[in-house]
């Protein structure tokens, strides 16, 4: 007699988070602008490495 088959409820996968490296966001001077909603930002990297976000 066959045993009964136990189903699991998998949720379904969640898209992956893009991932975007900075350097090569900002190119060679470390500089980009992102517009969201007609609103301009600037992304820089700063001499020490770190990401700034600005309006």
């Amino acid at each position: 007699m066959p045993t009964p088959t136990t189903l699991s409820i998998v949720p379904p996968a969640r898209p992956a988070v893009p991932t975007h490296d900075a350097e090569a966001l900002t190119g060679p001077d470390g500089l980009a602008r992102i517009v969201l909603n007609d609103q301009v930002y600037q992304l820089r990297i700063t001499r020490a490495g770190k990401l700034i976000l600005t309006k």
